[in-house]
């Protein structure tokens, strides 16, 4: 997980803070209702700043996958798809496309083309062609 920089988090009730100035996030236990659900320590202050919202959507809102990273499992994700989509059946893929107009070649074929390596050659030769 990889803390977005410079952005600004909303605590909840007009109160906002950098993300990469937070420390820390510590639910309020005793006393917690509305306008006080968390505790959230930053580099900047002694005393933790109250805020509304819960630590799960501040840290949603403060966090996020590094992008090689998302890329890297959303192509594992579509690799994963192309397989099960070899898997189906003749019947059950002609099924699907005449019943319910879902064509199983067509999307299998744009996955497999997304997962191909792009070398940056396609329309290079007719440049100097």
């Amino acid at each position: 997980m990889e803390i977005k920089r410079d952005r600004m988090v909303h605590l909840g009730y007009a109160k906002y803070w950098r993300s990469d100035q937070i420390v820390g996030l510590l639910p309020i236990e005793e006393g917690r209702g509305p306008g006080r659900r968390t505790e959230v320590f930053v580099s900047t202050r002694s005393k933790p700043v109250t805020a509304s919202r819960s630590e799960g959507s501040i840290l949603h809102d403060m966090a996020s996958l590094p992008d090689e990273a998302r890329a890297a499992e959303a192509g594992s994700i579509a690799e994963d798809l192309v397989g099960a989509l070899r898997e189906l059946s003749p019947v059950l893929k002609r099924m699907l496309k005449n019943e319910q107009g879902f064509d199983v070649e067509y999307w299998a074929g744009r996955l497999r083309r997304v997962l191909e390596p792009d070398d940056g050659s396609e329309g290079q030769e007719d440049l100097f062609g």
